[in-house]
């Protein structure tokens, strides 16, 4: 990776009061001109409960990782500043003594090229002059693999991992060239390109080769910047992103009233239909043609029929005349909680027995804050009982099935709990996990959905279970709400909150009742309820 530096784009000498963070290269364009626009309305609106619970997380876990270094490295530097131009000045003042570590690391704001920001660390280059920046962050950077670079912590000697290879996060790479532009900028930067990221698990530093992502940083940047100087043009398309906005309220009005591509087509597809000329739901309902060259993702077809589909306000169309769900004597609709990436705290059920009782939930839970051993006592118990409840249905020569909504957070958190609960009495094997998850008698619904329906308002179970008729308990349920509610039910800022694990018991419930009532009703009703796309066009 060593390499002569990438020279950073020379900057125009305008003086700027607008200053962005690597952060606005990956947020929505419109949303970064309202923020800076209306900078003084967007102070007084709430934060968002998710948005919240994120930074928090991110909070704690940059304080694990501190704690962590702060003992073991000598010459460690710590910036505490009571602002931001005095936390420069002091980074800076570390830099040119040559300290080997900095942590919370301020880089001087650039008034001519318009940039800010900090860095979690900032490491002395060991192989020559200059830092190399490193950040901390609160999400994956790596999976069991091979070929991602990393070294481990101490000592850097990056090389690359026969265990871990690289999970693409675009954000990292742009905030760790965002850094190292700055760190040019003060004739700081190492001359090897690259930097560090520390992802969730801590245990070890993900090296990022800078100079691949460099042409998609500076252009990036230049456009970005271009935007919160109000010199380039915005309006408001939808994205994942709209989820957790504040600015939604003001966006969804208007997307609305111009009947936007963007409702039924969001992100990268609405771009590409843009500049196909279809700016309207309408327009894609009427496409005829193949479909554009750069289409990104998922079925074009899929797009014109959800566009159609919206226009005659219809929540599903049916792809084929017939729908079957795989179904069993003995049913049980399972639907797990966790808590970031800290663990899987519940995994609820809902078992129903044709002629049998009513159906019964039962919840498998640990109360302990979550990271816990006790989390293996609690996933061993529940999968003793699937198992049991399998076993039964088969000695007494029943059909048996389990069902969830989505199964990769429960692939993933089921084969997790086997790697780190592997010493726990009754925790399967891994191979005995993917025994189970690749037979038929594991069902996911969503996939089901997916294959007999289109969806034109989205495929989430909370979108697609009240066509169903089913309807949640609780008015605020959902996957953001839970992580406060979590926080709260196990105390991790106050005293446990009883009634907050009451209620994540509901909400868990309501899910797996969601799931049943989805496939009986896809079973039973959605042939008559739901029309064909042939059907719908003529009519």
């Amino acid at each position: 990776m060593n390499s002569q530096p990438v020279a950073a784009p020379v900057s125009s000498g305008r003086e700027t009061s607008v200053l962005i963070d690597a952060g606005s290269l990956t947020r929505c364009r419109h949303r970064l001109y309202l923020d800076t626009a209306y900078s003084s309305l967007q102070r007084r609106e709430p934060e968002n409960p998710g948005v919240r619970q994120r930074r928090e997380g991110a909070q704690a876990h940059r304080e694990n990782i501190r704690e962590m270094f702060a003992g073991d490295l000598a010459g460690w530097v710590e910036i505490d500043a009571p602002d931001a131009r005095t936390a420069s000045e002091r980074t800076l003042a570390a830099c040119r003594r040559g300290a080997p570590w900095i942590w919370n690391a301020v880089l001087p704001a650039e008034r001519g090229t318009g940039r800010r920001g900090r860095s979690e660390m900032l490491m002395l280059d060991p192989a020559g002059s200059g830092y190399i920046p490193i950040i901390v962050v609160n999400h994956k950077v790596t999976d069991p693999g091979r070929g991602a670079v990393t070294t481990p912590f101490g000592a850097w000697s990056p090389a690359v991992d026969e265990s871990r290879k690289v999970r693409s996060q675009l954000r990292d790479q742009l905030r760790l060239a965002h850094l190292y532009r700055m760190l040019q900028f003060e004739g700081l930067a190492s001359e090897t390109v690259v930097g560090g990221a520390i992802g969730y698990r801590g245990d070890c530093i993900l090296v990022h080769d800078l100079k691949a992502v460099f042409s998609e940083y500076d252009s990036r940047f230049a456009d970005r910047l271009a935007i919160a100087r109000g010199e380039s043009y915005t309006v408001p398309s939808q994205v994942s992103e709209c989820r957790s906005c504040s600015w939604w309220t003001d966006c969804q009005p208007q997307l609305a009233a111009n009947r936007d591509v963007s409702l039924v087509a969001s992100g990268m597809r609405a771009e590409v239909l843009r500049r196909s000329g279809v700016f309207t739901i309408d327009e894609l309902a009427e496409w005829s043609g193949p479909e554009p060259e750069d289409w990104p993702f998922g079925s074009f077809d899929d797009a014109v029929a959800a566009a159609t589909a919206w226009r005659a306000d219809v929540p599903l169309l049916r792809r084929t005349e017939n729908i079957s769900v795989h179904r069993a004597d003995v049913e049980v609709d399972v639907d797990m909680e966790s808590y970031q990436e800290h663990g899987a705290y519940l995994w609820g059920t809902l078992l129903t027995e044709a002629g049998g009782p009513p159906a019964k939930y039962r919840g498998f839970v640990t109360w302990d804050p979550l990271p816990t051993v006790d989390e293996g006592r609690s996933f061993a118990e529940f999968w003793g009982w699937l198992m049991d409840t399998r076993a039964d249905a088969a000695a007494r020569g029943k059909t048996f099935a389990a069902y969830c909504y989505s199964r990769q957070a429960e692939d993933k958190w089921l084969l997790d709990s086997a790697r780190r609960f592997g010493d726990v009495p009754g925790v399967p094997t891994e191979a005995e996990i993917r025994e189970f998850i690749d037979s038929e008698q594991w069902v996911d619904i969503y996939q089901a959905v997916s294959d007999q329906f289109i969806c034109p308002n989205g495929k989430g179970l909370k979108k697609i279970a009240p066509v169903a008729g089913f309807h949640w308990r609780d008015d605020e349920a959902g996957g953001e709400a839970s992580m406060g509610w979590y926080r709260d039910a196990v105390g991790y800022d106050a005293q446990p909150d009883l009634s907050q694990r009451q209620r994540l018991l509901v909400y868990n419930e309501d899910d797996v009742q969601a799931t049943k009532v989805l496939r009986e009703w896809m079973s039973d009703r959605a042939e008559i309820d739901i029309p064909t796309m042939a059907s719908l066009r003529v009519g």
